[in-house]
């Protein structure tokens, strides 16, 4: 289901969907529902997206260009088209869109759109979407009082730190994509909400521009890149690796509640001597008691370490946490006492089958 808080692409969603149906995914047209609210991203959002970075230059901040950005933009600033208008009235929609390309224009008026042509499509995509399409806020209060027992699982994308409103601003998504996007982005209740899992990996990585602060930039980084196979999955861009940082981790943890964490590519430290945790940060010399709001301040902290023994032993077929290697063990707890969350989930490999399950 894609509920009212995500923007929707719909030649890269039917694109997406075919490839799945090839894969297996049986049926996927009459199983997917998509919220009439949810706003349309479009061919020119993603020009647009393209052109801002363009003219920020050096100090663009390395967007995937998929147009989310702009989307957002439109959404806020309410010149945006949302599904509910593509499978209403289409000359409305038409409308609409023509008014879109017109403000879009003001601000950048290079920007190429054949309105027509993008109609005709549009048109063809309001007839191939209309059966998805419903009111799933309805939908997901629907299946919650259908019974006690009922569970729904929300799965959220991107990372607490790319957070419009949490994250590691500027260098962030357009969206809520912690905690609070389960509430603005479904029209589910807090007091709904039962348990919450983050994930995070067994070390620190980050795509893109930005202050990282546990950063390796050296062999060491290296082999965590090479091992991790550590690549952006739309941009395909190395990913920049480095040491846990618990610092960034607890505040994770202070926002979104978890109740519990999975950590994955445990097997992927298999190799080190020794391992760190950043445990504090410091500016000009005194202790931060909270994670920086600001880029300057995040780039100049200096991370107190804590050094703990590796294990020198491959982990990738070991299936129970007792039979982990003490030093990995001791390295789980050590995460665990630091930021105050119990790890339920340790990953030692990329299989299903290679998730410890420890409580």
């Amino acid at each position: 289901m894609r509920g009212n808080g995500v923007v929707i692409h719909l030649p890269g969603l039917f694109e997406e969907g075919e490839k799945a149906a090839k894969k297996g995914l049986e049926n996927w047209r009459q199983r997917l529902r998509i919220s009439d609210r949810a706003h349309l991203v479009f061919d020119l959002h993603q020009q647009l997206d393209g052109l801002q970075e363009k003219e920020k230059g050096k100090n663009s901040i390395g967007t995937t260009k998929k147009g989310i950005g702009p989307t957002y933009s439109s959404k806020a600033s309410r010149s945006g088209l949302r599904v509910c208008d593509l499978v209403g009235n289409f000359e409305t929609f038409s409308e609409k869109f023509k008014n879109l390309v017109r403000v879009s224009k003001r601000t950048f008026p290079d920007l190429d759109v054949n309105v027509e042509k993008e109609l005709e499509r549009y048109k063809d995509f309001a007839k191939q979407i209309s059966p998805m399409v419903t009111d799933t806020i309805f939908l997901i209060h629907n299946a919650m009082e259908s019974t006690a027992e009922n569970t729904i699982l929300v799965e959220g994308a991107n990372a607490t730190m790319l957070d419009i409103d949490f994250g590691t601003y500027p260098y962030v998504t357009s969206s809520n994509c912690s905690i609070g996007g389960v509430m603005t982005g479904l029209g589910i209740p807090a007091c709904s909400i039962g348990e919450v899992y983050g994930v995070t990996k067994a070390y620190t990585t980050r795509v893109g521009d930005g202050a990282f602060p546990t950063e390796l930039s050296n062999e060491l980084g290296d082999t965590l890149q090479q091992r991790g196979r550590e690549f952006g999955v739309t941009t395909k861009r190395k990913r920049r690796c480095g040491w846990m940082d618990t610092v960034l981790l607890t505040y994770t943890r202070m926002i979104n509640g978890f109740t519990a964490l999975a950590m994955t590519k445990l097997d992927i430290l298999d190799v080190f001597e020794e391992l760190k945790i950043g445990v504090s940060y410091q500016h000009n010399g005194k202790n931060l008691d909270s994670f920086p709001a600001h880029q300057d301040i995040l780039k100049e902290v200096v991370v107190e370490y804590i050094t703990m023994p590796g294990w020198k032993t491959c982990t990738e077929g070991i299936r129970s946490f007792d039979e982990l290697p003490a030093n990995a063990q001791a390295y789980i707890k050590k995460v665990e006492e630091l930021i105050k969350c119990p790890i339920k989930w340790v990953g030692v490999g990329k299989s299903r089958e290679s998730i410890i399950t420890r409580f």
